[in-house]
Order: C-alpha cells, then structure tokens, then sequence
C-alpha cells in the first residue's frame, strides 16, 4: 500500500464500540484523499493505558537512526518478517498501533498499471494493524540563540501487510492486516507472540474495488474527486504515469 484515503469527519462506519473521546478525536481528523509517504495520517495508538490520537509521518524511522529519516523503505512490513526484523522488532515487542482508513489505492500491474480504490463493501472504516515508532536522535542541535537542544521527535508507523484473499481481482491479493474492533486493546496490549496470533487469524473484511483515475498519481492531489470512478482503458496522462509506484 503507497497511497490512502483518511476521510473521517462524517463519523461515518466508525465502530459504535470505540470511545467517545476517541471517536471524536477521530471525526476532528482533516480528511485527505491521497496521503502518500513522509506525510502525516491519524493514527489510533495506546499510551500509559490510554488511547490516543496522533498524527504521525508514514514511513517508520526506527529509533537508532542517526537523522530522523531512513534509507529503508519502511511504509509497509510484512506481517511474518516485522517481529525479527531490525526496522521493526522493538516497534513490535512495544508500539503496535492501527491505522483508520477509508479505503486505498491499489495498482493492477497485469497490464497497463491501473489504479483501482479498495475499499469495505459495506462502508464502514477499516483499521489497519500497525507499528509506530519515536525517533529522538543522540546529538544536540544549536538554536537559533546558539544553545544547544535535543532534536525534536519524530513520530512516524507503518502497516503491516500479508495475503489477503478477499481483496477482489484483478488485482494481486495482498495487503493490509484489518482488524475489527473487538480485537483493538488485545491487539496493542498483548504480548508479541499473541499479537502475531491475532493478525494472523484476523477475519478478512469483504472488500470491493473499482478503478479510479491516474490522477492519483500526483502526490500534490488531494481531493474527493480522486474517488470518482474511471474508465480502466483510459490514456496515461503526461508526465504521471513514470511516478505510478507499485503498491505492495
């Protein structure tokens, strides 16, 4: 998954079991129609027992990174390799999150690269299991005044992916991990071999997709209209169709 769809402000297909802070903490999100990476979404996370809303960067800076950025591509972890993996294995053991989504956009490449939107058939919200990750860096940076002080934080997550058979062809069938909401607190509260088990045996939603415009292509859209239905056999438009990425 590189590009998805955050429109909350309706409270429309929440869970009628999330928190009323929560819920309206979730309804006071801006709505986005093409978040991509480096750029911030809602994130559902737990802290001290409570939960908490936050807008965090997509594309997870583990903490030993010496700048608050990464070479690793890190917006998406596979589900099996996340809870041995170097980027991943403190941020799983400690800081499991979900990500609310709308739906996303995923790209058919048995042909010509079509974008097509995923999301619940039945419209509600779908939350997608997810790492989280606070980067404060070891070195102290000069002030404006010439003190010198801690970097700021960076809050940054990523989703986890694995096969997913209900997500509807012709695209490939992997995906984000979704949980329902009766599986929220174990999920970020539980041990990390449990966590896995709950991931793993998490019951597909049912999905639809339909196609959508190569518009969404470009980074510094972001609107409604990117979810207006197309035509699959539309032309490629100039100068987007070589930043189309790969969605898995």
């Amino acid at each position: 998954m590189r590009r998805f769809v955050q429109a909350l402000s309706s409270g429309s297909g929440l869970p009628a079991s999330l928190p009323q802070g929560v819920r309206a903490a979730l309804v006071e999100l801006p709505d986005h129609y093409n978040i991509s990476v480096r750029q911030p979404a809602g994130v559902l996370l737990a802290m001290h027992e409570t939960w908490h809303v936050g807008r965090l960067r997509w594309g997870l800076v583990p903490s030993w990174e010496p700048e608050p950025a990464t070479r690793y591509s890190t917006q998406a972890a596979r589900l099996e390799r996340a809870p041995k993996s170097r980027l991943y294995r403190r941020a799983w053991a400690e800081r499991r999150c979900l990500v609310p989504i709308t739906g996303y956009y995923k790209w058919d490449r048995s042909s010509k690269r079509q974008p097509y939107f995923v999301q619940a058939a039945d419209g509600a919200v779908l939350f997608a299991a997810a790492l989280w990750e606070c980067w404060t860096g070891s070195h102290m940076a000069p002030s404006d005044d010439g003190n010198l002080l801690p970097p700021e934080p960076v809050y940054s997550f990523a989703v986890l992916t694995h096969p997913n058979p209900a997500i509807p062809e012709p695209l490939t069938p992997d995906g984000p991990v979704f949980l329902s909401a009766d599986v929220f607190d174990e999920w970020v509260t539980t041990d990390p071999r449990r966590a896995l088990r709950i991931a793993l045996r998490a019951t597909a939603p049912r999905l639809e997709a339909y196609a959508v415009s190569r518009r969404v292509a470009d980074r510094r859209l972001d609107d409604y209209s990117l979810l207006e239905p197309a035509d699959p056999l539309e032309a490629p438009l100039d100068g987007l169709d070589d930043d189309i990425e790969d969605d898995d």
